[in-house]
């Protein structure tokens, strides 16, 4: 298929080649700055979730960094709360739940399946379910439902324990 371009248009395509590089091209250092640092005995990792799933890449990447932290060892749990609960719903998916309307769009379902696999808690608010007409038995096998008050309860619980507190917040 062939585009009608303006002169302009073709010019501005011409002044600079794009791609400038072959796919495969190196374009970042890969040397890690920091120790790749594993849990101490009894340490623990805490991600507060308050973004909604696929809004942006915030609530995906929180389950990422969750689910290294548990892979270096760390006592590990999620709590998702306000819109953030609806990532833990298992009724995502277009036409019927399980599908994919497009691709990624089970990428935290499956990460969090995981998570919770690998021994990690996910807890979810009612209350931020309840809030989207969300309904807790569609809930992901193994969310742990809490109350509303629990979300700044289970911020002290951490933060007596010494956790490393990792909150994502979007509006």
């Amino acid at each position: 298929m062939t585009v009608d371009m303006t002169d302009l248009e073709k010019k501005s395509i011409e002044e600079i080649p794009h791609p400038s590089l072959p796919e495969g091209s190196t374009i970042y250092g890969t040397t890690k700055v920091f120790p790749d640092y594993k849990a101490e005995n009894g340490e623990s990792y805490f991600t507060l979730v308050h973004g909604i799933a696929h809004e942006s890449s915030v609530s995906f990447v929180a389950v990422l960094q969750a689910t290294r932290a548990l892979r270096k060892g760390f006592e590990t749990a999620i709590y998702f709360y306000g819109p953030g609960s609806l990532n833990c719903l298992a009724t995502r998916g277009f036409p019927t739940t399980g599908n994919s309307a497009f691709p990624g769009e089970h990428n935290i379902n499956n990460q969090l399946k995981t998570f919770i696999a690998e021994g990690g808690k996910v807890y979810c608010c009612r209350f931020g379910l309840s809030l989207h007409g969300a309904r807790e038995e569609d809930l992901i096998e193994g969310v742990i439902p809490t109350h509303p008050l629990d979300v700044q309860d289970a911020l002290i619980h951490y933060a007596r324990k010494g956790a490393i507190i990792n909150s994502t917040y979007q509006l």
